[in-house]
């Protein structure tokens, strides 16, 4: 595994854009704490103590769809690592790029990518984990956050916790190469949250309400909806 851990950062995704690759590809970045985190949509991420943050570099040299498909690859990874502490069963996946953990908001993704025409040369994978306790005053929070240690009672060391989801995530990248997004999207699916329950989607423009029936060929959100089968390629999810 290569990789890099500083003692602080604005954020992993910051110090990401400025690796040089020297050390290869793919690469880890993890900070033992972060000053200027943030999610999808510019929104803020709370680092309390213990928690997880470190951003992925990689060089998928691939269509941008393909390298958005690594939004569920890390997924995938989460819940595997997540498993070791805790029981499985307790796990699932919130559409687009998050983890839940007994129905709480554990850990959240996001993917930065750049590239020339239609090839992405070059994808960064922010990784968040609320390893030790419920953050507090989580300022614009969209979903309810829990820790790790709130239902273990143990704080597990943010190093240990790297060397875990790096593995994870080397075996899933490894599936998607071999075997294709349909083996992931199927591993997601089986982990999913409100699979066939009604789910609220805000897109920028509307918002949606229907039967939440998987993800499409693509990863899209698929609704049953009162107007018929909705595809929502980006969109906030709500309970």
């Amino acid at each position: 595994m290569s990789a890099t851990i500083v003692d602080r950062a604005s954020s992993t995704m910051d110090l990401a854009r400025s690796y040089d690759g020297a050390e290869g590809f793919p690469h880890w970045i993890l900070a033992r704490a972060q000053t200027q985190a943030r999610g999808r949509q510019g929104r803020s991420w709370l680092s309390g103590q213990g928690a997880f943050a470190a951003s992925l570099v990689m060089q998928p040299n691939c269509p941008p769809a393909m390298a958005a498909q690594r939004s569920f690859v890390a997924a995938c990874a989460l819940r595997r690592a997540l498993a070791t502490y805790v029981d499985p069963n307790l796990l699932a996946h919130k559409w687009p790029n998050d983890v839940l953990l007994q129905g709480g908001k554990v850990a959240g993704i996001l993917l930065e990518s750049s590239g020339a025409g239609l090839n992405v040369d070059r994808l960064t994978i922010g990784i968040g984990v609320n390893l030790g306790h419920t953050p507090k005053d989580v300022p614009n929070a969209s979903f309810a956050p829990v820790g790790l240690a709130d239902v273990t009672g143990q704080m597990v060391p943010i190093e240990t916790f790297l060397e875990v989801l790096a593995a994870e995530f080397a075996a899933v990248e490894h599936k998607l190469v071999t075997q294709g997004f349909a083996e992931i999207r199927a591993e997601w699916t089986a982990h999913a949250a409100r699979l066939g329950q009604v789910i609220t989607a805000r897109t920028t423009r509307k918002t949606h309400k229907g039967s939440f029936e998987g993800l499409d060929e693509d990863g899209n959100l698929l609704l049953l909806t009162s107007s018929g089968k909705t595809v929502i390629p980006a969109a906030d999810v709500y309970f």
